[in-house]
């Protein structure tokens, strides 16, 4: 597994390289300066999974820097790190698509746990965001670490997961060889086992859930 580390601050980039070698040692870790570097890397490196980016680039405003990976790297999976932690920059980005949102005040024994989350197909956000949840919706439950405890469908995991990962509907039909139509059909059950009313709700609730989702072989 490739992760991309992309923060144009060298000293915490490489404590955070040197805490992926510490836990992750299966992982190859390459690191960026820039936004433009990181696009680099990711046009030299497809087989990127990961990326971690910081939205306080040099070269970059903002969230331009996530849409760009994003566009740059649909396969890879996006996590935010930000010292900005206010609730609207959380959920802008997970709009976007990341599938995580790492403060940069995250201490040390927080940060390993939300990556190992992360790492076992889980979603990690800071808990202001959570707080935002909708009151309790009939018939969601407040806790669920697996789609057969939410009532989902083996596929419909498939289809949250890939949700989660920030994928949108056109990628979800190729990865999964689904109908458009179907893809919608199975969004809105999970909108309703979640209690949910969008995308960005939906990541919300699978976080505050501690769903972890993994890859099935199955099909349908």
């Amino acid at each position: 597994m490739k992760i991309l580390l992309v923060d144009d601050h060298p000293l915490f980039l490489d404590g955070l390289a040197l805490l992926f070698a510490q836990e992750f040692p299966h992982a190859e870790v390459l690191q960026a300066h820039s936004l433009a570097a990181a696009l680099s890397t990711v046009a030299a490196e497809p087989a990127v999974s990961w990326v971690l980016l910081d939205l306080g680039l040099p070269d970059s405003d903002g969230m331009q820097a996530l849409q760009c990976l994003r566009e740059a790297s649909p396969e890879a999976t996006c996590v935010v790190m930000s010292a900005d932690e206010r609730p609207a920059t959380i959920l802008a980005a997970i709009d976007l698509g990341a599938a995580g949102f790492l403060p940069k005040t995250t201490r040390h024994g927080e940060l390993l746990r939300a990556l190992r989350q992360m790492m076992g197909g889980g979603v990690y956000l800071p808990a202001s965001v959570l707080a935002l949840q909708p009151a309790p919706v009939p018939g969601v439950p407040e806790a669920a670490e697996s789609v057969d405890s939410l009532g989902l469908s083996p596929r419909q995991g498939d289809v949250l997961r890939l949700l989660i990962e920030g994928k949108p509907n056109k990628a979800i039909c190729r990865d999964l060889g689904l109908s458009e139509s179907t893809v919608k059909t199975h969004l809105a059950a999970i909108f309703r086992k979640l209690g949910a009313n969008s995308r960005t709700q939906a990541v919300v609730a699978a976080a505050r859930l501690g769903l972890r989702l993994q890859a099935s072989a199955m099909g349908g």
